[in-house]
């Protein structure tokens, strides 16, 4: 009989020592993105939110230089890290803020990939370089005021005229779009759904900015107008030809909330446990009642469950073997976790769990716009039950 050593012991912020499973290179990348958060992002992004801006000229640069930008893409400046890197670093961002990751994923994930997947040379040569070092930012237009979950009802068109391309339309609830140099914009043609590269400052393409969100507020969200915007014909993206190109990108953005709900999670719980140590009432901490252990006992094991989860689609994703059905079922899964968490978080830090002096409510309130973009929570169900069931009920 084989004598083993003795099981570490319990440590409250990593219950099943998940750690273990990644190699010394995604721990020392994670660590790195995770310093970065703790220095730059999370002594501001409280005033940030209150302010409902975002200091996006000086994050930029400083995400370009930490390598996170289109990092899981290869060659013109991108660190061609692994898929599972990726989404660790988006756990970590988002642990600082959902906006701080969006901005991430819309860059790397939505228009950095839109460009490295489905244009020309000319395109990644032009942007992508400048895009990995956050000297350009970059949106994604794609969804509309009447067309969120059936991007194939959008009423942006494209037609041509001589060897141009005329743009006229209206994008909604685009992320970076006011600070953004180029915006990749999807419309329909004669010829299927085509996406065209929209430089800043193209006659007749003009942003401004939502306000009043209760959401994301350290993020900027704009609509995209299109008025009648003449493009050269080197602006439409060449290899995408129909609504597998946006929905390619958008998949690609989802595997990244996978990773970032559980950052967002995971901050509320360790919030939670520590003011629980802290907190005295009748004598004691309130960690030492069955009421506050029980809600504490359901964060550890939904965040545990979250994180192996998109850990088991990081590798998967990896190896190719990831299906987009295989991402809603993440997404789902994890966004509705994490709002979980926070929810129960907010209990437990009582009236202190409204105050922006805590990340709970910060983050209760971006989870609301993330279980919504990039597909909504029913979305995501009908993908996995068209999965399982062999029969897609959209229509």
């Amino acid at each position: 009989m084989t004598v083993s050593a003795a099981p570490p012991a319990i440590r409250p912020k990593d219950f099943l020592g998940i750690d273990q499973l990644l190699s010394d290179e995604e721990r020392d990348m994670r660590d790195s993105v995770r310093a970065f958060v703790a220095g730059e992002i999370l002594p501001g992004v409280g005033d940030w939110f209150e302010a409902g801006e975002v200091p996006v000229a000086e994050l930029a640069p400083a995400l370009g230089r930490l390598g996170v930008l289109g990092m899981h893409l290869t060659g013109y400046g991108c660190a061609g890290a692994s898929a599972t890197a990726y989404g660790l670093a988006c756990l970590e961002l988002e642990a600082g803020d959902s906006g701080v990751r969006s901005l991430v994923s819309v860059q790397g994930s939505l228009a950095m990939y839109a460009i490295w997947r489905w244009g020309s040379e000319e395109h990644k040569q032009q942007w992508l370089p400048r895009m990995a070092a956050g000297e350009a930012i970059g949106c994604f237009g794609l969804t509309e005021p009447d067309a969120g979950s059936d991007p194939g009802a959008m009423r942006t068109r494209a037609r041509r005229d001589g060897e141009d391309w005329v743009l006229h339309g209206q994008k909604m609830w685009i992320t970076n779009g006011s600070v953004s140099d180029v915006a990749v914009v999807w419309a329909a043609t004669d010829e299927g759904i085509r996406g065209f590269v929209v430089p800043r400052g193209t006659p007749g393409f003009s942003t401004q900015d939502i306000h009043k969100k209760l959401s994301l507020r350290a993020s900027v969200t704009s609509e995209l107008l299109l008025d009648d915007v003449r493009l050269p014909a080197s602006a439409m993206l060449p290899e995408a030809t129909s609504l597998r190109g946006p929905l390619s990108c958008l998949n690609e953005a989802r595997f990244g909330i996978v990773f970032g709900a559980v950052g967002a999670a995971r901050a509320c719980f360790e919030a939670a446990l520590a003011y629980a140590g802290d907190r005295m009432a009748f004598g004691k901490p309130i960690a030492g009642t069955q009421l506050q252990q029980a809600k504490l006992a359901k964060m550890a094991l939904q965040v545990n469950q979250a994180t192996l989860l998109a850990l088991h689609l990081g590798r998967m994703k990896d190896q190719g073997l990831l299906r987009p059905e295989h991402v809603s079922m993440g997404k789902l899964a994890n966004v509705d976790a994490a709002l979980e968490v926070c929810r129960e978080a907010r209990q437990v830090l009582g009236a202190n769990g409204i105050t922006l002096e805590y990340p709970v409510i910060r983050h209760m309130n971006n989870l609301e716009s993330v279980v919504t973009y990039e597909g909504t929570a029913d979305v995501h169900a009908l993908v996995v039950g068209g999965a399982l069931t062999g029969i897609q009920a959209f229509r």
